[in-house]
């Protein structure tokens, strides 16, 4: 597994959330107009992309909430690679990345219906 720094226009990145909003828009049902107003991409600066042999399985994000806080975003692994750790390699990554940047707490929001990002 190979993990990648980037932002919001790295093109992996961009097609793994699309892949992310067509599997929420059918977990979250009703709901994910609310949901998904509340998760657009434009100012992610701080993306990880995990590949394995040239191919993007996951991402995560994290996004400023305060001088010492900020939220994940994004997390999502594409099926084909569930169970195998990614995600927690994913995850890792950006929070090693917020104390590099000073941030004291990494929060996570998450919808009722994403028992993996609860289990976090």
């Amino acid at each position: 597994m190979k993990l990648k720094r980037c932002d919001n226009f790295n093109l992996d990145f961009q097609t793994l959330v699309a892949e992310l909003d067509a599997e929420l828009a059918i977990r979250d049902g009703e709901d994910h107009a609310f949901y998904h107003q509340y998760n657009g991409i434009d100012h992610l600066n701080n993306v990880v992309v995990a590949y394995e042999n040239g191919h993007a399985l996951a991402c995560g994000a994290f996004k400023k909430r305060s001088e010492t806080r900020v939220e994940v975003k994004r997390m999502f692994t594409s099926v084909s690679a569930r169970k195998r750790g990614f995600a927690q390699q994913v995850l890792a990554e950006l929070e090693q990345w917020a104390v590099e940047l000073n941030y004291a707490e990494v929060v996570l929001e998450t919808g009722k219906a994403q028992v993996e990002a609860l289990a976090f």
